[in-house]
């Protein structure tokens, strides 16, 4: 009898797992972030848009905007630094919630993740020391030289497209230090990162950019099929209704940049 009761016992615990595994699979994203109580955002440390204060906070564009929608959603937001080349395998693996990092909307972004809409304009620039940058006025002059790219970025794309040789690195940070310390000729990075970070009153005041290699814009990555999606767009349109992405844009000198939201 024993045995029995002890049977019938262990299938009621199995019943109720699976159960319990059932609800939390046909959770929808916003109801999975929200029971949880965090928004993870994964991001790698790129200025003007996610970067930390001198207290360690990260900061920026993109990180304050985050912070704010975190907040509508009534969670904590959580930044995770992560590897650019591994952005889409991080949501699927649900490691992050959502990708909010100056993302170029690629074809291949979006054959791998659900988009938010495009929020600010950029561009692929060139960036080499500035007594060189008159010698090279195109990509065609630029066939010889060796270029920093982030791994999985943008950048590494026009690098490809144009027939560039390529030394690969985790950060566009280091792409500039490649190009800093002479191990590179050139790095292409994002134009907003450029404006902030080299030329005059900057640790890389011995850097330009040069030409631009393409037009892009910028979007926010979330799983596919994600009804977050449609929730971010609805915040992104009001941050922009009432001045809250323009406030944000002067406060990290990307006015030029950010695109008004409809």
């Amino acid at each position: 009898m024993k045995k029995v009761l002890a049977l019938i016992f262990a299938a009621l615990m199995m019943v109720g797992c699976l159960a319990g595994c059932g609800n939390n699979a046909d959770k929808t994203d916003v109801e999975y972030i929200k029971d949880k109580g965090t928004l993870v955002v994964g991001m790698t440390d790129f200025a003007p848009m996610d970067y930390k204060d001198a207290n360690g906070n990260w900061i920026g564009f993109d990180a304050d905007l985050a912070k704010g929608f975190a907040e509508e959603l009534g969670v904590e937001v959580q930044f995770v630094e992560i590897t650019w080349g591994q952005k889409a395998n991080e949501l699927k693996t649900k490691n992050i919630d959502i990708v909010w990092n100056g993302m170029t909307l690629t074809d291949d972004v979006k054959a791998q993740m659900d988009c938010s809409v495009p929020y600010c304009r950029n561009a692929q620039v060139v960036v080499m020391k500035k007594d060189k940058a008159a010698n090279y006025k195109d990509a065609a002059s630029m066939k010889d030289l060796q270029f920093a790219v982030e791994n999985g970025s943008a950048g590494e794309d026009m690098a490809t497209e144009n027939g560039f040789k390529i030394t690969e690195v985790d950060k566009q940070a280091k792409a500039l230090m490649e190009v800093a310390s002479g191990t590179c000729d050139a790095a292409i990075i994002d134009m907003l990162m450029a404006g902030a970070m080299i030329g005059e009153g900057t640790d890389y005041a011995d850097l330009t950019y040069s030409i631009e290699l393409n037009s892009e814009e910028y979007g926010i990555g979330m799983r596919q099929g994600s009804d977050l999606v449609e929730k971010l767009n609805t915040y992104l349109k009001a941050a922009s209704a009432d001045g809250t992405i323009a406030k944000l844009a002067e406060t990290y000198k990307i006015s030029d940049n950010v695109m008004e939201i409809k």
